[in-house]
């Protein structure tokens, strides 16, 4: 009697069972097969339908509207805002593009949370694959303390973040999704350095998945 006394006493969001990430994908627009590439840490084709990470019931895209800044004084097409405006179609015109070489993008969430997904769309109207893609978590806006990384496709280390363990990957409708061990953090920062395509670094749209930290 006391057990379940002690259950019925909990928050609803602590008996609240994880969920599959609630991701509502855009519209494929991709035109054209995938170019060749030679590159040692590019994905292999997957086998069977993507699984989704498991997150909190009560989880949200907390990026929704949040502001963006950049390593960019400015855009070269676009505007930063682009990047949480709810937007993830692939059509032209409707993405952020930064200059070429190392540039990155931030998010700036209302307050510290604890994160359990991100994911993020580059340009994805053609089969392009970013290179040195680079996704931390800190609650210094400056990133000089406190940094989670969650993830690392810069199999060289050209970034200066040691050599990342992660794929580089065809870009596609589905965009990156990345599981996150309930990080604590209130700014999250997006690297690249160009594309396949071209030398420029392109965002589309990024959602931070996670639950306002207690």
């Amino acid at each position: 009697m006391r057990l379940v006394l002690c259950l019925l006493a909990l928050p609803l969001a602590v008996l609240a069972e994880d969920k599959p990430l609630p991701l509502v994908l855009p519209k494929s627009v991709a035109l054209g097969t995938p170019k060749p590439m030679k590159i040692d840490n590019l994905e292999p084709p997957a086998k069977g339908p993507r699984v989704l990470p498991k997150v909190p019931a009560e989880a949200k895209n907390l990026a929704l509207g949040c502001p963006v800044t950049s390593s960019a004084k400015e855009a070269a097409a676009g505007d930063f805002s682009f990047l949480t405006d709810g937007d993830k179609g692939g059509e032209e015109g409707f993405e952020v593009e930064l200059p070429r070489g190392h540039q990155w993008m931030q998010v700036e969430l209302p307050k510290t949370a604890e994160i359990h997904a991100i994911a993020v769309w580059h340009f994805h109207r053609e089969r392009r694959v970013y290179f040195s893609v680079v996704v931390q978590i800190s609650d210094d806006p400056d990133f000089k303390t406190g940094v989670t990384t969650v993830y690392n496709s810069d199999a060289e280390g050209e970034l200066g973040f040691g050599k990342g363990k992660d794929y580089v990957y065809y870009e596609s409708n589905e965009g990156r999704v990345i599981p996150v061990a309930a990080v604590k953090g209130r700014y999250v920062r997006f690297h690249s350095k160009g594309n396949s395509a071209s030398p420029s670094n392109d965002y589309i749209e990024a959602e931070i998945w996670g639950v306002p930290a207690k």
